[in-house]
C-alpha cells in the first residue's frame, strides 16, 4: 500500500532481481503451489501492507474472475520478466566464455583457447596416426617498432599480422595469440615440408603488407620469425611446444625475418 520491497533469489545480502512498489503484490506463487517461497522479501524502506490470509485469498478467486484475470495478467508478467533475465544471463555468459577465449585486439583466439585445443588435437593425431605440424611465430624487433612509431602502431602491426596470417591459412588450421608479440598456428594433417611452405607463405605475406593507421597513414610493414616443427610418433603437446620454441629460437640466432625447423 507504500513503501518499497526488495526482492532477492539466494540471500537478502544478493543484489536484488526486482523492486517492488505500492499496488504489486508477493507471495501469491506460494498460496497456489503451497511450496516453501522461493525468494526473499525485504523492505527497502517504511511499509505498510495489505495481508490477504490464503482462505480469503481463494475465496476472492473463486467469487470474482476480475481478481482471477488480474492474477493471471501478474504472473504472466513476472513470467515474461524472469524469461527476460534468463535471456540476458545466457547473453551475458556467452559474451564472458568468448572474453575468456578470445583475444580483444585481433579478434583470434588467445592462448587459453589454444592451449585445450592442442591437447585435443595432439591426442587425435597420436590415436589416428596424422601427421600435425605446428608453427611459433614471434615479430621481430616489436619493441623497437613501438618506440619508435608508438604504441597504437604496434597494436595495428599485431592486428595486421593476424588479419594477414588468418587469409594465408586453411580454414581447418588453429591461429591464436599466444602472448604479446607472438602467434601460433597448428596445421592439421601437414607434414614439415608443407608447414615449411605454409610458413614461408606467411612470412612473406607479412613482410609485403603496410599497417594502415586509423588515420589513413600507412607505416613500414613488420617482419615475423617462425620455428616450424612436426609431431614426432607418440609425441605430446608439451614435446611439441618445446620442439617448435627452440625452432624459434633458431631463426631468431639466424638474424629474424626467417623460419627455422
Amino acid at each position: 500500500m507504500s513503501g518499497r520491497l526488495r526482492i532477492h533469489l539466494e540471500s537478502v545480502d544478493a543484489k536484488p532481481i526486482a523492486v517492488f512498489n505500492p499496488g504489486e503484490s508477493v507471495g501469491e506463487l506460494s498460496v497456489i503451489d503451497q511450496k516453501p517461497a522461493s525468494t526473499f522479501v525485504v523492505a527497502d524502506q517504511a511499509s505498510r501492507l495489505l495481508v490477504v490470509p490464503e482462505e480469503i485469498f481463494w475465496a476472492l478467486i473463486d467469487a470474482s474472475p476480475r481478481i482471477a484475470r488480474n492474477l493471471l495478467f501478474t504472473l504472466a508478467d513476472r513470467l515474461r520478466g524472469s524469461n527476460a533475465q534468463m535471456s540476458e544471463s545466457n547473453r551475458l555468459q556467452q559474451q564472458y566464455s568468448r572474453q575468456a577465449t578470445v583475444d580483444e585486439l585481433t579478434g583470434l583466439h588467445n592462448r587459453r583457447w589454444f592451449d585445450d585445443m592442442l591437447k585435443r588435437q595432439t591426442m587425435r593425431s597420436s590415436m589416428g596416426g596424422e601427421t600435425l605440424s605446428l608453427l611459433l611465430i614471434n615479430v621481430d624487433h616489436f619493441s623497437g617498432y613501438n618506440d619508435e612509431f608508438g604504441r597504437a602502431a604496434g597494436e595495428h602491426a599485431l592486428y595486421g599480422v593476424a588479419q594477414t596470417m588468418m587469409n594465408n591459412l586453411r580454414p581447418t588450421d588453429l591461429l591464436a595469440r599466444y602472448g604479446g608479440q607472438e602467434f601460433i598456428a597448428l596445421l592439421a594433417d601437414t607434414s614439415i615440408a608443407g608447414a615449411k611452405l605454409v610458413a614461408e607463405r606467411l612470412r612473406e605475406a607479412i613482410a609485403e603488407a603496410m599497417i594502415v593507421m586509423s588515420d589513413q597513414s600507412i607505416l613500414p610493414p613488420v617482419t615475423v620469425s617462425i620455428g616450424v616443427t612436426e609431431m614426432k610418433p607418440f609425441g605430446t603437446g608439451e614435446m611439441l611446444m618445446t620442439d617448435v620454441r627452440a625452432a624459434l629460437d633458431r631463426a631468431k640466432e639466424n638474424g629474424c625475418n626467417c623460419l627455422a625447423e
